[in-house]
């Protein structure tokens, strides 16, 4: 098989690599990839925009290429699966129909609310006085969230009613997560829209599952940290990093999120005549008492929880994908798995998620490596050398007998790479050790 797999992070590098880990799959290409997937073997880079329905397809044919793997959420949202399907080309993601649980969290809670799955009391508004004077009745702690994509920096956690207000203005004045699933270009008429949710307290959980729009198989779930600080402090990144299995999830919590969330999701998209095929991934919060509520479902594989995930998938992941394209996921044997953990430790560039540098040379990654970590790259490049290109640099990713162990190595790979102005938290999987 020869796979094109879509997007240029740490979780397209992760992807690349665990495919080509099958004997089945003979090259992978990246479009547009980055330093990592530019020097792995069997592995090579595409000049092409993600956004580039017409040039992917067109690689897509001269290339023989016999499965499209979609990353991230952007295509998906802008109908990538639905292009290259018109070609006949075998697509891994949902259809532009099914992209809307991620790119409209209205969208997405009004299909919780029909299928019945547990969620955070909310409400939409296109207004922004009437929002911010939902909120002055509501009090806070409260959350308001852009309605569109937004990179991640659509959700503000108020802790007033000032704050809430605040992040009100600045969506609606910014025009931040404006929607981008009516027509590739937002129109000047379609709405800024936000809801804003009761806040949630407890510990989250990142579950992705596989799916071909019938049957939904749940992967091992996953913990991501999403604040720039140690501790959870300061502000919401893309995820600093992450491990998995998050034992949070309990073998009994797993059962229900698979009956009351996921099987009642792919339900509901089946009885709206959607056809979604590829993964779908609940994020998750986990009360004290145990009780589960969705903070939000994404239309794809999670980064970084894709780094800690994936190294301990023994199932060939092409067979998976295959599966869920061709709608016989019910036929596959149980997915299998390695025994022990992993965690993977994030290093960005100064300054992320604000302004940073680009073009730092970054050094060690072949001693990081011979310690039996995998390091994955995230915002790299080459440039005669590898130079950082992004905020979100390098995922740092070891396993071990258990999560203290894979910890340990991993920090341990963290040491021995430098950039300058590298960054990293320290306490990556701490919540599962104590």
């Amino acid at each position: 098989m020869k796979i094109l797999v879509i997007g240029n992070g740490g979780r397209e590098h992760a992807l690349a690599w665990k495919l080509l880990q099958s004997p089945q799959v003979e090259q992978v290409f990246v479009a547009p990839g980055n330093g990592g997937t530019a020097i792995m073997e069997k592995c090579q880079n595409v000049p092409l925009a993600v956004d580039d329905f017409a040039g992917i397809g067109k690689f897509a044919q001269e290339n023989q290429i016999s499965l499209v793997v979609v990353g991230p959420e952007v295509p998906l949202a802008l109908g990538i699966t639905d292009a290259l399907q018109s070609q006949n080309i075998p697509v891994f993601g949902p259809n532009k129909a099914g992209a809307q649980i991620e790119a409209s969290k209205a969208w997405a809670k009004a299909l919780m609310e029909e299928a019945g799955i547990p969620t955070a009391k909310s409400a939409t508004f296109t207004d922004a006085e009437a929002a911010k004077a939902y909120v002055a009745e509501q009090g806070a702690p409260i959350v308001v969230k852009a309605d569109g994509l937004a990179a991640g920096k659509g959700v503000i956690v108020a802790e007033t009613v000032a704050e809430a207000q605040t992040a009100i203005t600045t969506i609606f004045k910014e025009e931040i997560g404006k929607s981008i699933t009516q027509s590739p270009v937002p129109s000047p008429q379609s709405p800024v829209t936000v809801v804003i949710e009761e806040c949630l307290v407890g510990e989250e959980a990142s579950v992705l599952a596989l799916t071909d729009g019938v049957t939904i198989r749940p992967l091992i779930p996953a913990q991501d940290h999403k604040r720039i600080g140690e501790g959870d402090t300061g502000p919401n990144t893309g995820g600093m990093g992450a491990y998995a299995p998050a034992p949070l999830v309990t073998p009994s919590l797993m059962d229900r999120i698979e009956r009351e969330v996921l099987q009642r999701a792919i339900a509901t998209l089946k009885k709206r005549h959607i056809d979604y095929r590829g993964v779908l991934y609940a994020g998750l919060m986990i009360s004290p008492q145990g009780e589960l509520k969705v903070l939000e479902f994404n239309c794809r594989f999670g980064d970084p929880e894709t780094q800690a995930v994936l190294p301990l998938l023994e199932t060939p992941l092409e067979e998976l994908m295959l599966a869920c394209t061709q709608q016989r996921l019910a036929e596959m044997p149980p997915i299998r798995w390695k025994s022990g953990a992993c965690v993977s430790v994030v290093m960005s560039s100064e300054g992320y998620p604000g302004s940073y540098p680009k073009g730092k040379e970054i050094t060690g990654i072949s001693q990081a490596e011979s310690t039996g970590a995998v390091v994955f790259h995230a915002g790299t490049k080459f440039d005669q050398t590898l130079v950082t290109d992004g905020g979100r640099v390098l995922g740092v990713t070891a396993i071990g007998e258990n999560i203290s162990s894979a910890k340990a190595l991993a920090y341990n790979a963290v040491d021995k790479i430098q950039f300058a102005g590298a960054y990293y938290r320290r306490d990556i999987s701490n919540k599962a050790i104590s």
